[in-house]
């Protein structure tokens, strides 16, 4: 029985696993987010979080260098990526200075192609970032746009992973249209 048994194995070795959650929390935290599986992102979690909350504990000490030396040590010993810890003390532990936690969002995606597994993309709270589009021609390039909401931009990725979306099925509808031949009635009546 697995009884008061905390974390999942992964199906790895220790050693592994621990280095498999490192450079995931790495690279989580240079490019604020990153698609995974359900079980590595739900273990990834509390590793991520824990690492932020050391490093806004170390920014809140303020004047005491020794405090935020040791925080930042204390970060290091954990990840090895000297420019990731100083974007986490820098950019990120502010960022989350008045948050009492949850730094980290877990948004199913789908299932994978390969072997089915089901991804999800686990992404930092405050990271939601879309890029601006450019105006079609014809539209006024000063009209304002209107954002997409998060539930449609994770519709929108859904379809992107799934293979295409409207374009797609659009595209695929007018080849057909273009490859089909258009018969003549035939005459009523013998040869």
């Amino acid at each position: 029985m697995r009884h008061n048994v905390a974390h999942r194995k992964l199906g790895r070795v220790t050693e592994h696993r621990l280095a498999m959650l490192r450079n995931q929390a790495i690279s989580l935290l240079r490019h604020e987010r990153i698609e995974t599986t359900i079980p590595k992102a739900k273990e990834l979690r509390p590793f991520v979080e824990r690492l932020i909350t050391i490093a806004k504990r170390g920014l809140a000490a303020g004047d005491a260098n020794a405090r935020t030396l040791n925080a930042r040590r204390a970060v290091l010993a954990e990840l090895p990526d000297t420019e990731v810890v100083s974007k986490l003390f820098s950019d990120l532990a502010p960022r989350f200075a008045d948050r009492p936690g949850g730094y980290t969002r877990i948004l199913r995606i789908g299932f994978r192609r390969g072997d089915g597994a089901e991804t999800a993309q686990i992404e930092l709270v405050g990271s939601e970032w879309t890029p601006p589009e450019e105006p079609k021609e014809g539209e006024d390039a000063e009209a304002p746009k209107k954002s997409k909401g998060l539930g449609e931009r994770l519709r929108q990725t859904a379809r992107n992973l799934r293979g295409g979306g409207k374009e797609k099925a659009q595209a695929k509808g007018q080849t057909q249209g273009a490859t089909r031949k258009t018969t003549t009635p035939r005459k009523a009546g013998g040869s």
